[in-house]
């Protein structure tokens, strides 16, 4: 009750006062190439359940809206527009998931909602059936903004690496924990590292010993 009342108040609040930037974000992306200013998507909720998100356009806009059947992007991928590349490091182009935080479809604190057919570009020869079981556990709470492994670990690592910080996770939060974790958000968007391919604060497995 705690975690979700805090959402409610913090989302609706970001909502409140981001709303002139949400303006701003809205034309420079529309005078780049004339598309369209927001882009839905299909993602993965709690127990699985699906729901629409919500992003700012940093892509090319080539993609069918709604799609789920896209691949993970990548370091310097190129379909990511000028606008975007300055969105997305500094997670701008999430500020319309405040909405499905209010919604209730997520929460500022979580694994990543992520898309039911991602194409993961790593592989690595990954155990389908142990990344099916570790995907069903990470289901079993909301999916979050921010967490450890969107925090701690580079875009394009192995799935079953971000699975492994997703269950840490569940398995560490509290109310303080979460507090942390957006604090540690903040200071990666006011640096604009979010899409640094080295870890953003440190050595993540020496810190969580995973």
């Amino acid at each position: 009750m705690l975690k979700r009342s805090f959402d409610i108040a913090l989302s609706g609040t970001g909502i409140l006062f981001s709303s002139p930037l949400w303006l701003v974000i809205a034309i420079l992306i529309f005078l780049e190439d004339h598309g369209k200013i927001f882009f839905t998507q299909n993602r993965v909720g709690l127990h699985g359940k699906l729901f629409k998100a919500y992003k700012f356009r940093s892509m090319k806009d080539t993609e069918p809206q709604g799609s789920s059947d896209e691949i993970q992007a990548s370091e310097n991928d190129p379909r990511v527009t000028r606008v975007g590349k300055i969105l997305r490091a500094t997670a701008m182009d999430e500020l319309p998931q405040l909405i499905n935080i209010l919604k209730g479809d997520m929460s500022f604190v979580g694994p990543r909602a992520l898309l039911p057919n991602e194409v993961e570009i790593n592989q690595n020869g990954n155990d389908e059936k142990n990344l099916e079981e570790l995907f069903a556990k990470r289901c079993t709470v909301t999916p979050g903004l921010t967490g450890i492994a969107q925090i701690f670990l580079p875009r394009d690592v192995p799935r079953e690496k971000k699975f492994q910080y997703d269950l840490l996770y569940i398995q560490k939060r509290s109310f303080l924990f979460d507090l942390k974790l957006i604090f540690l958000s903040f200071w990666i968007t006011l640096r604009g590292k979010w899409e640094s391919r080295e870890n953003k604060l440190g050595q993540a497995d020496r810190r969580f010993n995973v």
